[in-house]
């Protein structure tokens, strides 16, 4: 996911993103503890998109307040 995508979306798109990618987070956590994790790479991307878009939900909540 790339941020200029993330821009676009409207703050409720913005949360129920960060919502299946918290789901997915917790998947990836559990299929790695059980040793069944195939795409390790994966975990990482994860947690930097759950970054990107926190940080663009706060730069668009700060706009709205200034």
């Amino acid at each position: 996911m790339k941020a200029e995508d993330i821009r676009t979306k409207t703050q409720d798109q913005l949360t129920d993103d960060l919502a299946s990618l918290k789901k997915e987070q917790l998947n990836l956590r559990f299929q790695k503890a059980t040793g069944q994790l195939e795409k390790t790479a994966r975990v990482r991307q994860v947690r930097k998109d759950i970054a990107r878009i926190k940080t663009i939900a706060a730069e668009k909540s700060a706009a709205k307040k200034a």
